[in-house]
């Protein structure tokens, strides 16, 4: 199963760290991310890709992206 790191309301930097933490403390080899604005999107995306996950899927409606990144 998935861990969830949801950073809706959030602006960044706050979900770019909470999903590095996320990362660090990953009990699986997949994290979903919720966040609710473009930018924070684009910044976790590029924050797992520089750390080495892969940006599996994006998922957006209702205001809302659901991101998927998958270790390797």
């Amino acid at each position: 199963m998935a861990d969830t790191v949801d950073a809706r309301g959030l602006s960044c930097p706050q979900p770019v760290l909470m999903t590095l933490d996320a990362i660090k403390a990953a009990q699986s080899d997949e994290i979903l991310v919720i966040v609710d604005n473009e930018a924070s999107k684009e910044n976790v995306c590029r924050a797992a890709t520089n750390k080495g996950w892969t940006v599996a899927d994006t998922n957006e409606e209702a205001g809302e992206c659901k991101i998927t990144i998958k270790k390797g």
